[in-house]
C-alpha cells in the first residue's frame, strides 16, 4: 500500500465504498464523491487498470480486482481502528474523528494498526458503527436499511450512522438515536417530512422525539431480535 500514493488509496476506497466490494461503480458516482471532474476519475482509473488493482471499461464502471479490494480494505480499516482509537484512548468527540482518520489512514503501518487493535480489544465497529474490516481482509455485512424507510409501528436497533458530517452526527447524539439504540416509529407527518420516533427499550421511559427524514436516511438499522433477528453489538459512541 505505500507504494501507491493517497489519491490512489482514496480511490480504491471510495470505489469499494459505493460498490460494496463487488458492485460496478460508475465514474460519476466517483466524481461525485470524490469532488473531481469525470475527466480525472477516467485518468486515474486508467493508471489503476495498468496496475491491476481495478477492471475497468469505459462507459461500463469499474470493480475492484482482488489486490484492489485487499488494499481499499487495508485503507478502511486503518480509518476506522484510528476512529475508534481517537474516540477510546483519547476523548475525541464522535463528530471529529472523521476528518483525522482521513489524513492518519494513509500514514500508519499495519504493525500500528495491529498493535491498536490489540490495544482497544480486537474491535468489531467503529465509533460509528460501522464494520472494522480483520486482518486478513474479511468485512462483516452492515445493513442498508435507513431509519426513514422503516414502518410505522415497526421497532429496529440503530446499526450504524454515516460520519462524513460532523453536523449530523451531532443531531443524532442529542436525540440519542446511536449505535445500539432501539427505535421505534410511531408516526409520519409528510407536511414537514418527519418522522415520530420513540427512543429506548420498551420497559424503560422512551424518549419520544421528531427526526428529519433527511437525517434518518443516514441512520441504518437491524430489525429487533424480537423478529426473529440478532442485531450486531457495538461500542456505543462517546456524545459530543
Amino acid at each position: 500500500m505505500s507504494m501507491l500514493s493517497e489519491s490512489m488509496q482514496d480511490y480504491l476506497k471510495t470505489i469499494y465504498e459505493i460498490g460494496e466490494g463487488a458492485d460496478r461503480v460508475t465514474t460519476n458516482a466517483l466524481a461525485d464523491m470524490l469532488g473531481v471532474t469525470a475527466a480525472s476519475v477516467t485518468g486515474m482509473l486508467k493508471k489503476l487498470a495498468e496496475m491491476k488493482l481495478v477492471e475497468y471499461e469505459p462507459y461500463q464502471g469499474v470493480v475492484l480486482t482482488l489486490a484492489g479490494q485487499k488494499i481499499a480494505l487495508e485503507v478502511i480499516r486503518h480509518h476506522r481502528l484510528t476512529e475508534l482509537y481517537l474516540t477510546e484512548a483519547m476523548g475525541f468527540s464522535w463528530d471529529r474523528v472523521h476528518e483525522e482518520a482521513e489524513r492518519l489512514e494513509h500514514a500508519i503501518s499495519e504493525e500500528f494498526a495491529d498493535k491498536m487493535s490489540a490495544l482497544l480489544g480486537d474491535p468489531k465497529t467503529d465509533p460509528h458503527g460501522s464494520p472494522i474490516p480483520s486482518k486478513d481482509g474479511h468485512v462483516a455485512s452492515s445493513s442498508q436499511t435507513a431509519l426513514s424507510d422503516v414502518p410505522i409501528g415497526e421497532t429496529v436497533q440503530v446499526e450504524r450512522i454515516s460520519d462524513e458530517n460532523p453536523a449530523l452526527l451531532r443531531s443524532v447524539a442529542a436525540l440519542g438515536l446511536v449505535p445500539r439504540a432501539m427505535v421505534t416509529i410511531t408516526a409520519r407527518n409528510p407536511e414537514n417530512n418527519r418522522l415520530s420516533v420513540a427512543v429506548g427499550q420498551a420497559n424503560t421511559d422512551r424518549q419520544q422525539q421528531s427526526v428529519e427524514h433527511a437525517l434518518a436516511e443516514h441512520i441504518f438499522v437491524r430489525a429487533t431480535s424480537t423478529s426473529g433477528h440478532h442485531p450486531s453489538g457495538h461500542h456505543p459512541p462517546s456524545k459530543p
